[in-house]
């Protein structure tokens, strides 16, 4: 299977049990990560991080990512295990 099989280059989101997942949900999880993590981050960078972070869960979890991947960072998972 390839990237165009579950999202064609025209298609910017996809349905999976009923919560939308955009194109760049997973990089721009990986990205908020790093800010979130990076201790050079302010207050307010790292709080802005962290709520989206939080609004992507529904759709990692609906592709699957964490039954997949494990999360290394013991922080970040109890972020992700909180349910948000």
């Amino acid at each position: 299977m390839q990237a165009q099989d579950i999202l064609p280059d025209h298609q910017n989101h996809v349905q999976i049990d009923g919560v939308t997942v955009r194109k760049g949900s997973v990089g721009a999880f990986l990205a908020n990560v790093r800010q979130w993590q990076d201790p050079a981050s302010d207050a307010t960078a790292r709080a802005t991080a962290e709520a989206d972070l939080c609004a992507l869960l529904p759709a990692l979890r609906a592709l699957g990512l964490f039954e997949v991947f494990a999360v290394r960072d013991p922080q970040l998972q109890r972020l992700i295990d909180s349910g948000t």
